[in-house]
């Protein structure tokens, strides 16, 4: 979608943009070959100094020059061209940020596998593993998950950044990331329930007890979170091509989610459920 995209060349918005795409001119390369652009000679200029930068940016895969320049609404084109290094990234904690909260899992997935961190015990290995990252993919990542990491890893993630919340809900999808998912028909099966304050209680129990079970059911959760962001960035990817001259040729498959490495404990979801924590 990147080589269709002319918005973000300075001075060209949207209806200039889809002015191109109706007169025919729907690529860098057609851009080049027109003999005729209905737009101000001024905005011709500019078209003309980026197109062949963009090009070469692109080449190189450079995802700081489209993710700056590109406004933050059409991220979402970044998708295609940068998924072989996405990371969908999605943090559990133990409370909304105040005095004393602190992260206790993270999952990320590249579309191929699953690697997660848990407190105490490899957190940290992922200041070291995003890196390898040029694109990140979550839900409400950029009010929460990123500014939460960034303090408390210590780290700066420049990446570039396409936020499910803010997509899906330009589509007229709203809600949190489950309300979302069930719009969808996506299923959580045995972890259908489990939300974000009970991911804490997991988590509280796993400290308090001692209990493996209450980890694994918390990373079985969070693993499900990440994991889920790819199927609902193709459905919301698709979605966007409806909308352009590119929806017979740019449309992507849905692709199947891998088999979660963790399995959510029954026994210990019912107890947490029922409010006893022996």
């Amino acid at each position: 979608m990147l080589r269709n995209t002319f918005c973000h060349v300075p001075g060209i918005g949207k209806s200039s943009e889809e002015s191109l795409w109706s007169s025919g001119i729907k690529s860098w390369e057609g851009f080049s070959r027109a003999s005729s652009i209905p737009l101000p000679p001024w905005k011709i200029k500019s078209l003309t100094e980026h197109i062949g930068r963009s090009a070469r940016h692109l080449d190189k895969r450079d995802h700081a020059y489209f993710s700056e320049l590109l406004p933050s609404r059409e991220h979402w084109r970044l998708f295609p061209e940068f998924r072989h290094s996405a990371a969908y990234l999605d943090i559990e904690t133990t409370g909304l940020g105040g005095p004393g909260d602190h992260i206790t899992t993270i999952a990320l997935y590249d579309g191929k596998g699953v690697a997660w961190y848990v407190k105490g015990e490899n957190l940290e290995d992922f200041t070291r593993d995003i890196k390898r990252h040029k694109l990140i993919v979550t839900f409400n990542g950029k009010c929460f998950d990123v500014p939460f990491i960034e303090k408390e890893l210590g780290i700066r993630m420049d990446q570039a950044h396409i936020d499910l919340r803010y997509v899906l809900k330009s589509l007229g999808y709203t809600g949190g990331l489950k309300m979302c998912e069930k719009i969808l028909g996506i299923e959580r099966a045995e972890l259908t329930g489990i939300d974000g304050y009970f991911a804490v209680l997991l988590w509280k129990d796993f400290k308090k007890n001692r209990n493996p079970k209450a980890l694994e059911t918390l990373l079985a959760y969070n693993v499900q979170d990440a994991v889920n962001l790819e199927r609902l960035l193709v459905f919301a990817y698709n979605m966007k091509i409806k909308g352009t001259p590119f929806k017979e040729t740019h449309e992507l498959t849905l692709p199947e989610p891998p088999p979660n490495p963790f399995k959510a404990h029954a026994a210990t979801v019912r107890r947490i459920l029922s409010g006893i924590f022996y």
